[in-house]
């Protein structure tokens, strides 16, 4: 499969998520951040494999923004 010019690969999304999170941290309550302390402590790593492909950098953050709403229905679920 070739990369087209708006695509991110694995690598590509390891780079950018610092700045997803960060994005996340203008965003959200501050009751809230302790979720985002958690993601920003994982690996990026953990969460796609090399051979993963995103079509866009948008389907990447989207891809962070839904995983921080499973942590944080996760969290409410725990209580």
């Amino acid at each position: 499969m070739k990369k087209k010019l708006f695509d991110m690969d694995a690598i590509e999304f390891i780079r950018y998520y610092p700045q997803y999170i960060t994005e996340l941290q203008q965003i959200v309550k501050s009751d809230l951040l302790p979720v985002l302390e958690e993601m920003k402590n994982c690996d990026p790593h953990d969460l796609v494999s090399p051979e993963v492909w995103f079509v866009s950098v948008h389907q990447a953050r989207g891809y962070v923004f839904s995983l921080f709403l499973r942590k944080c229905q996760d969290k409410n679920n725990e209580e």
